[in-house]
């Protein structure tokens, strides 16, 4: 009598639970392809919305801009990405990844390249606000593809190598995009990124499937991604069935959400993380020429450095965390400890000030950021503890709270460099609040566990 094969409703098949046929079936490989396509559509998202720090130093001269009005158009971006947070999260949940990654990404990439026909502050001002609407499903969607194509076991793994094209976009391209610049003015950056971000959404339109859907997923992938939790069996009721009953939207549950002690916690932690991005993605280019006083293409040399140890950064935090939760360590433990240390040692940005050394200023930006990038890996808890069937609130929720950074943190500093003529005090902002994070993760947030409505 042949032995009992798995039922594909969540019990984990094993070598001794299968037929000989199925037995000898290897898994395929196919999430891997859908990671690499989150990787890239993430590199764009954050070339588009930081190719402005890029060009700040040039167009400010240009358009008489001053350090306080730039923080507020840094900031404009975030406004609107912060408002439609929750909107962006309950289209996600009603129209599934595909239809939503590829319309935000289109229109995301159009304000791009809007912003290279601007001739003024109030133009480049509505490009970044249309920007940043755009952009704002984004990560709800990129957690919702991870939870949906990845068991638990390979969530930080698959969290880190998307969130890494954040890293890797600026840190190898930076040195071209202000090659360019220097060749054919700011305006060019625009126009390349933007076509660039518009002929990827064709090929996420055509490429993406959900699990259930790819010609690449065999059974026996399908059935480990289910075994250790992934949701393709729910996305396959919610997304590929537009007929069937869709998950409804209720602000009470929104405020049940942002009541629980993990949720609240993790946004105020992720907050902390994204201040030490966020400056870096808006005001570093600014810091090196007007506070280290360096050259175009020493500028250029030099970002790459803090991006690609972010970038390491992103992937150690991401295998370690997995590498404990694999052996059996608590998922409080392997969740969290990347992330309290990365926020501890990323407040080590303060020691820039206390340095002359442009070598030592580099090293010292690298290593916090490096951390940062440890502390990177937020949307894995959000994977971890979302009500079945609420990823995307829970992810715009999220998404919302921890982007109020990209408002305060530009605005912050613009008002401190303007009031002082010195990034001295914008930095020590910067070590404080990833202080603040570190102990949001130790007295907050409390059992990493999904949260029950």
């Amino acid at each position: 009598m042949a032995p009992p094969v798995s039922t594909g409703r969540g019990d984990a098949p094993t070598l001794s639970a299968a037929t000989p046929a199925e037995g000898a079936m290897r898994r395929s490989r196919a999430r891997y392809r859908i990671l690499g396509l989150l990787a890239v559509g993430t590199m764009i998202n954050y070339l588009d919305r930081t190719v402005l720090g890029i060009a700040a130093p040039q167009l400010t001269k240009e358009l008489g801009i001053n350090a306080a009005l730039m923080g507020l158009v840094f900031s404009a971006f975030s406004w609107s990405y912060v408002v439609a947070q929750i909107p962006g999260g309950v289209f996600l949940d009603r129209f599934g990844s595909k239809f939503t990654y590829w319309i935000s990404m289109t229109l995301w990439s159009m304000c791009t390249l809007a912003q290279g026909f601007i001739g003024g502050v109030g133009a480049l001002f509505a490009c970044r606000l249309g920007l940043g609407a755009a952009e704002s499903p984004c990560f709800p969607t990129n957690s919702r593809v991870v939870a949906t194509w990845f068991p638990q076991s390979e969530r930080a793994f698959a969290t880190g190598t998307y969130t890494v094209g954040e890293y890797i976009g600026l840190a190898f391209f930076s040195p071209f995009l202000f090659a360019l610049m220097g060749a054919y003015g700011w305006r060019s950056l625009f126009y390349v990124v933007g076509a660039v971000g518009i002929a990827f959404g064709a090929v996420w339109w055509f490429l993406y499937r959900e699990p259930h859907e790819h010609p690449a997923a065999n059974r026996a992938e399908l059935d480990y991604i289910e075994a250790g939790g992934g949701l393709a069996r729910h996305e396959r009721k919610a997304d590929a069935q537009p007929e069937g009953k869709k998950q409804g939207f209720d602000w009470r549950m929104a405020g049940q959400l942002v009541r629980r002690r993990q949720l609240a916690g993790i946004c105020l932690g992720q907050f902390a993380g994204n201040s030490t991005l966020v400056f870096f993605l808006t005001w570093f280019p600014t810091y090196l020429a007007t506070e280290r006083h360096m050259g175009w293409l020493k500028i250029g040399f030099f970002a790459i450095m803090p991006f690609i140890a972010a970038s390491i950064g992103v992937m150690f935090g991401g295998t370690f965390s997995d590498w404990m939760l694999r052996r059996g360590i608590s998922a409080n433990v392997a969740r969290k400890l990347p992330i309290i240390a990365g926020l501890l040692l990323a407040s080590t940005i303060i020691l820039a000030n206390f340095v002359e050394s442009n070598v030592a200023v580099i090293a010292i930006l690298s290593v916090a950021f490096f951390a940062q990038g440890m502390a990177a890996l937020g949307w894995t808890l959000v994977s971890d503890i979302a009500p079945a069937g609420m990823l995307g609130l829970t992810g715009g929720i999220f998404n919302l709270a921890a982007n109020l950074a990209g408002i305060i943190t530009p605005l912050v500093v613009g008002l401190i460099v303007g009031a002082t003529g010195s990034f001295v005090w914008a930095l020590v902002f910067i070590g404080v609040i990833a202080l603040v994070g570190a102990a949001s993760y130790i007295f907050v947030v409390g059992d990493i566990k999904r949260i029950e409505l």
